[in-house]
């Protein structure tokens, strides 16, 4: 299953942010991909912004992995782009196997490690404002979310 939505603007961003995170069951894993500066730790932002995160929200390219401890459920962020020639054995599992929501930025770099079910996200540019959000769910695991973003007009 499919589901295509354009996005105007940051408010909806954390429109679509917090429409996920109300209709996640926990544990489970997002992927995040497109292209750099499409908007990936923006959503992740969105998704901690509408679980009343009140910190800062940075990329974890450098660091690899985020984990936000202050939330409920627990947030782990992963930007595997640095692991592409690097694949070294980190513990990342403990992470994606947990009790909260992972996000994953790069899945494709550690996708031997990332559960079959799991919801994938591509973020398109468009311009400057403008995103393409694609959400895919290919084993029916995310009915419920799908249907909600149809009952919120998108």
């Amino acid at each position: 299953m499919e589901h295509k939505i354009i996005i105007k603007n940051l408010l909806e961003t954390e429109k679509l942010a917090k429409l996920l995170i109300d209709n996640l069951s926990i544990p489970n894993v997002i992927t995040l991909s497109g292209d750099l500066g499409a908007g990936k730790t923006t959503f992740v932002k969105g998704c901690l912004k509408a679980l009343n995160y009140q910190g800062k929200v940075i990329s974890p390219t450098f660091n690899i992995l985020k984990c936000y401890f202050d939330v409920q459920p627990h947030i782990y962020h992963i930007d595997a782009y640095r692991l592409e020639d690097n694949n070294h054995d980190l513990g990342l599992e403990e992470y994606i196997e947990s009790d909260g929501l992972c996000f994953i930025e790069w899945p494709q770099f550690i996708a031997d490690i990332i559960p079959n079910k799991h919801l994938e996200i591509y973020i398109k540019i468009i311009d400057d404002e403008h995103r393409e959000f694609i959400f895919i769910d290919r084993h029916n695991f995310y009915q419920d979310f799908f249907k909600e973003l149809v009952n919120n007009g998108l």
